[in-house]
């Protein structure tokens, strides 16, 4: 009999666990004090829908991060500069003003990172953005509002 209350009281703590509506759990960057103030005011200017998606920002909470539709889009703000960008082979798209470098990761979404702005912003993706770049159209504006271009004529 204890095996038995043993294994309903652990179910318990599973099911208990597990929430439909969890919240994204990220690793918030942590930038130079001038890289973080382009990031916080970037903060200000994002959208509360992404793609159509609810904002529902990651956890821990920070001006650092957004996210959209319970981590299906994530924003973070004043990242290091990916190896990846020293690849002169990368691949990148252009959305509404900004430039991204796109990074494939397996099993997953793409992840875009700025470039040629004052600090790095990553948006990553799941895996049903696979082949759609098209949430960067509606984060292009804030990002070309509140974090300057660091190399004039490549943001033109």
């Amino acid at each position: 009999m204890p095996a038995a209350v043993a294994a309903v009281v652990l179910l318990s703590a599973a099911v208990g666990c597990s929430s439909p509506d969890a919240t994204a759990s990220v690793v918030v960057p942590s930038p130079p004090a001038e890289e973080a103030a382009l990031c916080q005011a970037l903060a200000k200017e994002l959208p509360d829908t992404v793609a159509g998606l609810e904002r529902s920002d990651p956890e821990p909470g920070s001006e650092l991060t957004a996210g959209w539709g319970d981590g299906a889009i994530v924003l973070r703000c004043g990242v290091p500069r990916p190896e990846k960008m020293s690849d002169p082979k990368s691949q990148g798209v252009s959305a509404n003003g900004v430039r991204w470098m796109l990074e494939r990761r397996e099993g997953d979404g793409p992840r875009f990172t700025s470039v040629y702005r004052k600090t790095y912003v990553e948006v990553s993706l799941d895996a049903r953005y696979a082949h759609d770049a098209g949430p960067l159209t509606d984060l292009a504006g804030p990002v070309e509002r509140t974090v300057p271009c660091a190399l004039e004529p490549e943001c033109e």
